[in-house]
């Protein structure tokens, strides 16, 4: 029984570069998750309060899952992910950054602009169960 959802090799192209992009995109946010990990541990620990070290971790978390979100996403080889894939990996990196300056003593109020990168990554999955729901993938 053949799927009904085309994927880019169905179509009988080469892998595009936006696919690429996804897949740099998510690697990129994922090594640098783990950098950011062990900067913190080594670097930071000593330096920044608890709660500093708090949201640090939260934003390593929140990439780290993000970026592996990205890598799957581009492995798919599904075309109707491109616009889940921009908000998952926007909303992760406006979410970890702000995050980050406020652990290395940025201004209290990136706090307010934090809850948008959630929300674009709440949308992001969102749309991409809602895209797969209606692709019967």
């Amino acid at each position: 029984m053949r799927s009904s959802v085309q994927t880019e090799e169905s179509a009988g192209a080469h892998p595009p570069p936006r696919r690429r992009l996804v897949l740099a995109a998510g690697s990129l946010l994922a090594g640098s998750a783990v950098a950011l990990g062990a900067f913190a541990i080594h670097a930071l620990r000593a330096r920044l309060a608890p709660e500093q070290l708090g949201w640090w971790q939260t934003g390593v978390q929140y990439q780290m899952a993000h970026g592996l979100a990205l890598v799957a996403l581009g492995a798919s080889g599904l075309r109707f992910l491109r616009l889940s894939a921009w908000l998952l990996g926007g909303g992760a990196t406006l979410f970890a950054a702000t995050l980050y300056a406020m652990a290395l003593g940025g201004p209290r109020w990136l706090g307010a602009v934090t809850p948008l990168g959630g929300l674009a990554m709440i949308a992001g999955w969102a749309l991409l169960a809602f895209r797969a729901w209606r692709s019967q993938v």
